[in-house]
């Protein structure tokens, strides 16, 4: 920064608070970022632009130097500090008492990083533009059938789609939370029961059940919520086409857009 004394800005966006379960109009806060984030590269850009007499590659390799000496201090277990902030290791996960031996499936190394005063100061200078509530992300873009790799709609029961999406992970304790095939004829959603091959954020494995020929909506039920904490309702997601289970007329097959 060139001028602490000026105004800088952020905005940010308004969404639920999941840690509060019994207040359903309270939000917390999400910044605005990018859409770049800086890089090494764009320091060494901005160093030279400010009239440093040193080559780029020069100051690119100090400061991969910088970087090397930062991390070796930190892998020994030593605490960093810099003009903007400090970096102390930290070990997450409860031991069972004084003598249990550290366990990767428990505990997890992780870092603490606390502002320096120089960095506190420079925040009083930031103004705060609240843009409203974020809009939902939260979406099914395709299903592939993984036996035939068609993305028709068409899908094979007793084998396995692959759903690719936006926060479309399966978790939380609610008792409805799943993959469900909704039958087009109004009988009862059918709910996976199979654990899921792969449940990531943006993609599901999931075994299809034996399902009778029919059209389907694929249904998620998840409290997943892109962050720490879940949801504190679930959050129902649909694919907009519909899944078909056996041989179908030309007229009714699902139109790719």
């Amino acid at each position: 920064m060139e001028d602490y004394n000026k105004d800088y800005f952020w905005e940010i966006y308004l969404r639920d608070n999941p840690l509060t379960k019994d207040d359903q109009n309270d939000c917390i806060a999400e910044v605005k970022t990018g859409p770049k984030t800086l890089t090494t590269e764009d320091s060494a850009n901005e160093i030279k632009r400010t009239g440093s007499e040193l080559k780029k590659a020069t100051i690119l390799s100090v400061v991969q130097q910088d970087s090397d000496i930062l991390l070796e201090a930190l892998l020994n277990g030593n605490s960093v500090i810099t003009d903007l902030f400090q970096i102390t290791p930290r070990v997450q996960g409860n031991f069972a008492n004084s003598e249990a031996p550290f366990d990767a499936n428990i505990h997890k190394l992780a870092f603490d990083v606390v502002p320096t005063k120089k960095l506190r100061e420079a925040l009083k200078h930031v103004k705060v533009i609240n843009l409203g509530a974020k809009g939902d992300v939260t979406h099914i873009g395709i299903v592939i059938d993984t036996l035939t790799d068609l993305t028709d709609g068409t899908i094979t029961p007793n084998d396995d789609i692959r759903v690719e999406g936006s926060r479309i992970r399966v978790s939380g304790d609610a008792p409805e939370v799943g993959v469900y095939f909704v039958p087009e004829d109004g009988k009862a959603p059918i709910k996976v029961t199979r654990k899921l091959t792969q449940n990531d954020p943006k993609q599901l494995l999931v075994r299809v059940p034996a399902l009778p020929d029919g059209k389907y909506t694929l249904r998620i039920v998840t409290q997943y919520s892109n962050s720490t904490q879940l949801l504190k309702e679930p959050r129902t997601i649909e694919y907009k086409r519909p899944l078909v289970v056996g041989n179908i007329d030309d007229d009714d097959r699902p139109v790719i857009e």
